[in-house]
């Protein structure tokens, strides 16, 4: 009988930890938090999965082509990571497009005069802002909530929270009248993680003296509660989505992501306008320098994303600014 290599035990067992990481979109937090660990950890995987692949064409090729033919069924999760395959933009006026920012701006700790010209130099048609201190006073042009809001140059039609617990994450919706259309547009900030950069062994850039030390116990249980947090609330919010009468868009912080079960269930039977017409890497989060995609776009079905574009040259946050030009259909 033939010996099994150590190599072909490690690879097959990385292809089934990436085809865990598919059954995210059935598998709730409350049921196997774990699962949803394996999100964090599909672009390793992804990268692993490839060298050992290289490294089989050096020594068994029809190996090689078994485990690269296995590549296929992770296709689309890599692209919700790198895009490389979006159509090209289409130019259209002005006129007939509908352009989104959503914005995590971390309570303007970079300077909020910087964050307000840099949002206005975009004349965007909609601004969604995570993470900013809000009161709720009334504007006819601005929703506010705890820690999110959202600003148009269009009509607020209705307006309602979504989260009306205790937890740190906030989300709501505002039906908004769009050049002849109701659009229920959901600004998401899902709970936050509270996940220091000494908690994963890095540096933190401030002085801080109550930092959390590393350990993987302590993670562990942070990102747990988190997850499921996050099921409590995406639930809600999906309620509001299947409830609408309207056409969706819904962005914001997921605080999730790629292939996680908050990915999976908050853009069920929407369409990710970064598959759609994004191009390249997708990290909207760098303050860790690990490649983490936290900001999302989704929209109904006949919503077409035709430009996307995230904005690494602005650091006025730890998060990256998320831009996108939309046809109604």
């Amino acid at each position: 009988m033939k010996k099994v290599s150590v190599l072909f035990v490690l690879h097959f067992f990385v292809v089934l930890l990436l085809a865990a990481t598919l059954t995210n979109q059935w598998v709730a937090p409350s049921l196997f938090a774990s699962l949803n660990f394996l999100s964090l950890l599909f672009p390793y995987l992804i990268i692993i999965h490839i060298v050992f692949t290289t490294i089989w064409f050096f020594r068994a090729k029809k190996t090689a082509v078994i485990f690269l033919m296995s590549t296929i069924i992770f296709i689309q999760p890599i692209r919700r990571w790198i895009n490389i395959s979006a159509p090209p933009q289409e130019n259209l006026s002005r006129n007939k497009s509908v352009k989104i920012i959503t914005y995590n701006v971390k309570y303007g700790s970079k300077g909020w005069e910087n964050v307000r010209r840099y949002i206005r130099s975009h004349d965007a048609d909609v601004i969604l802002v995570q993470e900013k201190d809000t009161n709720r006073n009334f504007r006819e042009d601005l929703v506010k909530y705890p820690a999110a809001i959202l600003k148009t140059k269009h009509k607020i039609l209705n307006q309602q929270d979504l989260l009306k617990d205790t937890s740190k994450g906030s989300s709501f919706f505002a039906d908004l009248e769009i050049k002849g259309e109701t659009i229920r547009v959901v600004n998401v900030y899902l709970e936050p993680f509270r996940v220091t950069k000494s908690m994963i062994g890095m540096k933190d850039d401030d002085n801080n003296p109550s930092k959390e030390k590393h350990s993987i116990l302590t993670l562990f249980c942070r990102l747990t509660e988190t997850f499921k947090a996050h099921e409590n609330q995406v639930k809600k919010i999906r309620t509001a989505v299947e409830n609408s009468p309207y056409p969706i868009i819904l962005a914001g912080d997921f605080n999730a992501v790629p292939n996680s079960w908050e990915y999976y269930n908050l853009g069920q039977n929407l369409n990710d306008a970064f598959l759609q017409s994004g191009c390249g890497s997708s990290t909207t989060f760098h303050d860790f320098k690990l490649p983490l995609r936290l900001d999302y776009i989704f929209t109904s079905k006949n919503i077409k994303a035709i430009s996307y574009k995230i904005d690494y040259s602005v650091k006025l946050s730890d998060h990256y600014p998320v831009i996108a030009e939309f046809i109604i259909n």
